[in-house]
């Protein structure tokens, strides 16, 4: 599929009205909020941001330690964040990278103060409400020294848009011994185009864990993000769970450079083509040693579609321990007649080994958002067969 011409969007035109708190929305765009893990009522929340259309909504910090602003806030703040503005990601990449250099609605600044430990987790959601409106934000994320936070990003649009766009820059920046779990969730529409460019750079000691999430359909989502382990000791792990229904085309995955010694890594993707088709890229480099990581891709076809898994392993140094695992089927017949033996009809026995597949739990999400999840993969399951 050829890649979605930005030319076709609106980037101008679509400034969204200042929220005074989230119940503002309507009671359909609440509901969209909801299904992409934000809680409109900010319950077990340390800070909530909106960014709908072309402008900020909404932003809030609930508890000391976290700071949250609107990325333009930043810029103006911190005089350009020249240590961290376009710092990861190279605005003359491509036609989405330098539309984000040349149009910049807004976006999120999010960062966990040296040593503090963010128990409840920062909610925010890049939402589009306005019909043929294309979006671009650019996202930075600092944690500190010592510091821990969890961000649940939910990505979403509103019920009556029938097409747009959505470009996002993303930098991340985990200092030393620093922790950084990122989970989003795409909850986007059918006739949606999404190209997010995201890199990241964690020191010693550091941590970064990525859950992605995305269940519902979506026209053409291209994004590869890539994060360097550049300090001993330094972590990272990606778990992907992807469903993609007759009409969506995805090509996705996540790289991991290893750039010095103690680092692991570890990529592992569950992906599901019921009608559409995902191209499933998965890239481990290390050049420094001891290093360990591990690429798992596995995929199921389910009433059509095609998944095209591309595990790659780059080792430059003698030494290090790297390995993949690559598979793509269908559901076993024995296993529905183990359990169809066990008093399961086809379609039950189909749907629970789908929901064992699609298993989050390894995610270490909230239960509440675990609850959402769970109820948007049953949902899914109907369009599955």
């Amino acid at each position: 599929m050829k890649p979605i011409s930005l030319d076709n969007f609106e980037f101008t035109g679509h400034e969204a009205a200042k929220l005074g708190d989230l119940h503002a929305l309507d009671a359909h765009d609440r509901e969209q909020l909801l299904m992409s893990g934000v809680d409109v009522e900010e319950q077990g929340r340390s800070g909530s941001f909106l960014h709908m259309d072309h402008s900020g909504a909404y932003c809030k910090t609930n508890r000391p330690g976290v700071e949250i602003l609107n990325i333009k806030d930043a810029l103006k703040k911190y005089d350009g964040l020249p240590e961290y503005f376009w710092k990861l990601v190279d605005p003359e990449k491509d036609e989405a990278t330098r539309k984000a250099r040349d149009v910049l609605h807004g976006g999120y600044f999010i960062r966990a103060e040296k040593g503090a430990k963010i128990e409840e987790p920062v909610q925010s959601c890049l939402f589009i409400k306005a019909n043929k409106a294309g979006q671009s934000v650019h996202n930075i994320v600092i944690v500190e020294e010592g510091a821990e936070l969890h961000i649940i990003t939910g990505c979403a649009v509103s019920h009556q848009t029938q097409e747009s766009a959505h470009v996002g820059i993303s930098e991340f920046y985990v200092k030393k011994g620093g922790k950084l779990t990122f989970t989003m969730i795409h909850n986007w529409g059918e006739n949606v185009a999404v190209v997010p460019r995201s890199a990241g750079y964690v020191e010693e000691g550091g941590q970064f864990l990525n859950n992605y999430v995305l269940l519902r359909p979506v026209k053409y989502l291209q994004m590869y993000p890539t994060i360097t382990l550049g300090g001993t000791g330094a972590v990272a792990r990606f778990n992907s769970v992807v469903v993609a229904p007759k009409g969506s085309y995805l090509d996705m995955g996540n790289r991991v450079i290893m750039n010095a010694p103690d680092t692991r890594c570890e990529i592992i993707a569950r992906t599901i083509a019921s009608g559409g088709t995902i191209i499933n890229r998965g890239h481990i480099k290390a050049g420094q040693v001891p290093a360990k990581g591990h690429l798992e891709c596995k995929g199921l076809i389910l009433g059509g579609g095609v998944i095209h898994a591309i595990p790659e392993l780059e080792a430059t140094v003698e030494g290090v321990e790297l390995s993949h695992e690559a598979a793509v089927g269908k559901i076993a017949r024995r296993e529905i007649e183990y359990l169809m033996a066990r008093g399961l009809d086809e379609d039950e026995a189909t749907s629970t080994i789908v929901r064992g597949f699609l298993n989050v739990d390894i995610m270490g999400l909230p239960d509440k958002l675990k609850q959402v999840i769970d109820k948007t993969i049953a949902e899914s399951q109907k369009d599955m067969f």
